[in-house]
């Protein structure tokens, strides 16, 4: 009898550790979101296209910004660019936005693989300058400002103004694409 209650014991203490164990599932989840981030060098918040010869007024002149956005995505995205204004003003003349080109490049540091660049005539509406089809870490990308030659700003000289100053501010987005 002994036997019986000891094996009856030592089978219901087999019973109850077993019946401590279980098992259940749980999902996990990772989510992506979109990031995207565009910073302008602050070294260069300020670029200038200088006309001070006649040279300079029938050839143009321009200005390259070396890494002068940096870019932050998380995949696939687009830059743009716009100016504020349709045309330049500065007292009662004025020149037109569309007469400066703005023209991206791969970075001189920590480039975009595999980006697509295109040129464009400044505009008041938003116009593509960079895309790529993948993401990056703190990607650069060099800008070069053109401003018209064929001296098309040659009566924009207002006298007693040295220099003359048009201004207008330009707006960089980035989108997921």
């Amino acid at each position: 009898m002994k036997k019986f209650i000891l094996t009856s014991f030592a089978l219901l203490g087999f019973a109850t550790v077993s019946a401590q164990t279980s098992t259940d599932n749980v999902t996990l989840n990772v989510k992506l979101k979109p990031i995207q981030t565009l910073v302008v060098n602050p070294a260069q918040k300020e670029v200038n296209l200088l006309y001070t010869t006649a040279t300079d007024y029938s050839g143009g002149v321009s200005s390259t910004q070396a890494d002068h956005l940096t870019v932050y995505s998380t995949g696939g995205f687009e830059v743009k660019v716009k100016s504020g204004d349709a045309n330049i003003v500065s007292g009662s003349k004025n020149i037109a936005a569309n007469t400066i080109t703005i023209t991206a490049s791969n970075g001189s540091n920590n480039s975009i693989t595999g980006a697509t660049y295109t040129p464009v005539s400044l505009s008041n509406n938003d116009q593509v300058i960079a895309t790529s089809a993948t993401g990056g870490v703190n990607k650069n990308i060099n800008v070069t400002y053109a401003g018209a030659g064929a001296d098309t700003y040659v009566n924009n000289y207002i006298a007693g103004q040295t220099p003359t100053t048009y201004t207008t501010t330009l707006t960089y987005t980035i989108l997921a694409k």
